[in-house]
Protein backbone atom coordinates (compact mmCIF):
# COMPACT_ATOMS: atom_id res chain seq x y z
CA UNK A 1 0.00 0.00 0.00
CA UNK A 2 1.25 3.48 -0.79
CA UNK A 3 2.38 5.71 2.09
CA UNK A 4 -0.25 8.30 1.09
CA UNK A 5 -2.97 5.71 1.69
CA UNK A 6 -1.39 4.35 4.89
CA UNK A 7 -1.30 7.72 6.64
CA UNK A 8 -4.13 9.33 4.67
CA UNK A 9 -2.08 12.21 3.32
CA UNK A 10 -2.66 13.33 -0.26
CA UNK A 11 0.71 14.93 -0.94
CA UNK A 12 4.08 15.82 0.53
CA UNK A 13 6.16 18.97 0.20
CA UNK A 14 8.73 16.98 -1.79
CA UNK A 15 9.93 13.44 -2.46
CA UNK A 16 12.67 13.65 0.20
CA UNK A 17 10.10 14.34 2.92
CA UNK A 18 7.89 11.57 1.53
CA UNK A 19 10.85 9.14 1.60
CA UNK A 20 11.72 10.16 5.16
CA UNK A 21 8.17 9.53 6.36
CA UNK A 22 7.99 6.31 4.34
CA UNK A 23 11.19 4.94 5.93
CA UNK A 24 10.00 5.86 9.44
CA UNK A 25 6.56 4.36 8.85
CA UNK A 26 8.01 1.18 7.35
CA UNK A 27 10.52 0.76 10.20
CA UNK A 28 7.68 1.06 12.69
CA UNK A 29 5.57 -1.42 10.70
CA UNK A 30 8.41 -3.95 10.59
CA UNK A 31 9.20 -3.48 14.27
CA UNK A 32 5.55 -3.92 15.25
CA UNK A 33 5.22 -7.16 13.29
CA UNK A 34 8.43 -8.58 14.74
CA UNK A 35 7.44 -7.41 18.22
CA UNK A 36 4.20 -9.38 18.08
CA UNK A 37 6.15 -12.57 17.40
CA UNK A 38 8.73 -11.91 20.11
CA UNK A 39 6.07 -11.01 22.67
CA UNK A 40 4.78 -14.60 22.39
CA UNK A 41 8.19 -15.68 23.73
CA UNK A 42 8.21 -13.08 26.52
CA UNK A 43 10.91 -10.81 25.12
CA UNK A 44 10.98 -7.44 23.39
CA UNK A 45 12.73 -6.50 20.18
CA UNK A 46 15.43 -4.68 22.16
CA UNK A 47 15.99 -7.74 24.35
CA UNK A 48 16.18 -9.92 21.22
CA UNK A 49 18.83 -7.54 19.86
CA UNK A 50 20.91 -7.87 23.07
CA UNK A 51 20.63 -11.68 22.97
CA UNK A 52 21.74 -11.77 19.33
CA UNK A 53 24.75 -9.57 20.09
CA UNK A 54 25.73 -11.78 23.02
CA UNK A 55 25.32 -14.93 20.91
CA UNK A 56 27.70 -13.41 18.37
CA UNK A 57 30.26 -12.76 21.11
CA UNK A 58 29.73 -16.13 22.82
CA UNK A 59 31.53 -17.60 24.70
CA UNK A 60 33.30 -14.31 25.41
CA UNK A 61 31.42 -11.80 27.58
CA UNK A 62 30.52 -8.29 26.53
CA UNK A 63 30.36 -5.07 28.48
CA UNK A 64 27.31 -2.83 28.64
CA UNK A 65 29.28 -0.29 26.58
CA UNK A 66 29.98 -2.88 23.86
CA UNK A 67 26.32 -3.90 23.79
CA UNK A 68 25.20 -0.27 23.46
CA UNK A 69 27.64 0.33 20.60
CA UNK A 70 26.33 -2.69 18.69
CA UNK A 71 22.60 -2.23 19.30
CA UNK A 72 20.28 -1.27 16.46
CA UNK A 73 18.57 1.37 18.63
CA UNK A 74 21.44 3.16 20.34
CA UNK A 75 19.06 5.15 22.54
CA UNK A 76 17.90 2.00 24.33
CA UNK A 77 19.05 1.53 27.92
CA UNK A 78 21.27 -1.54 27.58
CA UNK A 79 21.84 -1.78 31.33
CA UNK A 80 18.10 -1.93 32.04
CA UNK A 81 17.59 -4.45 29.23
CA UNK A 82 20.35 -6.67 30.63
CA UNK A 83 18.75 -6.51 34.08
CA UNK A 84 15.44 -7.70 32.60
CA UNK A 85 17.22 -10.53 30.77
CA UNK A 86 18.98 -11.52 34.01
CA UNK A 87 15.61 -11.74 35.76
CA UNK A 88 14.49 -14.14 33.01
CA UNK A 89 17.69 -16.23 33.39
CA UNK A 90 18.62 -15.47 29.77
CA UNK A 91 21.94 -13.75 30.54
CA UNK A 92 24.49 -13.73 33.36
CA UNK A 93 26.40 -10.72 34.64
CA UNK A 94 29.62 -10.63 36.65
CA UNK A 95 32.27 -8.08 37.60
CA UNK A 96 35.29 -7.94 35.33
CA UNK A 97 38.47 -9.29 36.97
CA UNK A 98 40.66 -6.55 35.46
CA UNK A 99 38.27 -3.61 36.02
CA UNK A 100 35.80 -4.00 38.88
CA UNK A 101 33.75 -1.03 37.60
CA UNK A 102 32.99 -2.95 34.41
CA UNK A 103 30.25 -5.57 34.29
CA UNK A 104 30.65 -8.50 31.92
CA UNK A 105 27.54 -10.02 30.38
CA UNK A 106 27.27 -13.45 28.77
CA UNK A 107 24.27 -15.26 27.30
CA UNK A 108 23.11 -18.28 29.33
CA UNK A 109 22.28 -21.71 27.95
CA UNK A 110 18.60 -20.85 28.50
CA UNK A 111 19.16 -17.63 26.56
CA UNK A 112 20.78 -19.50 23.68
CA UNK A 113 17.85 -21.92 23.55
CA UNK A 114 15.25 -19.14 23.56
CA UNK A 115 17.23 -17.19 20.98
CA UNK A 116 17.25 -20.23 18.70
CA UNK A 117 13.43 -20.34 18.80
CA UNK A 118 13.12 -16.54 18.48
CA UNK A 119 15.52 -16.46 15.52
CA UNK A 120 13.47 -19.09 13.68
CA UNK A 121 10.32 -17.04 14.33
CA UNK A 122 12.01 -13.89 13.01
CA UNK A 123 13.20 -15.82 9.94
CA UNK A 124 9.61 -17.00 9.36
CA UNK A 125 8.29 -13.45 9.83
CA UNK A 126 10.84 -12.09 7.36
CA UNK A 127 9.96 -14.83 4.88
CA UNK A 128 6.26 -14.00 5.22
CA UNK A 129 6.85 -10.44 3.99
CA UNK A 130 9.78 -11.05 1.66
CA UNK A 131 7.51 -12.04 -1.22
CA UNK A 132 6.74 -8.36 -1.75
CA UNK A 133 10.24 -7.70 -3.11
CA UNK A 134 12.52 -9.58 -5.47
CA UNK A 135 16.07 -10.37 -4.41
CA UNK A 136 17.32 -7.73 -6.84
CA UNK A 137 14.98 -5.15 -5.28
CA UNK A 138 16.19 -6.08 -1.79
CA UNK A 139 19.82 -5.67 -2.89
CA UNK A 140 18.94 -2.24 -4.31
CA UNK A 141 17.05 -1.31 -1.13
CA UNK A 142 20.01 -2.28 1.05
CA UNK A 143 22.41 -0.34 -1.16
CA UNK A 144 20.19 2.76 -1.10
CA UNK A 145 19.66 2.64 2.68
CA UNK A 146 23.43 2.30 3.22
CA UNK A 147 23.98 5.21 0.84
CA UNK A 148 21.36 7.34 2.64
CA UNK A 149 23.26 6.94 5.93
CA UNK A 150 26.41 8.07 4.12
Amino acid sequence: MKIEDEIKQKSFANEYIKAHINVLFTASWLSSGAGKELKKLGISGHQFNILRILRGMHPKPGSIKELTERMIDKSSNASRLVDKLISKNLVLKAKCDEDHRRAEVVISEEGLALLDVASRRMDDYTASISGNLTETEVLTLNRLLDKLRG
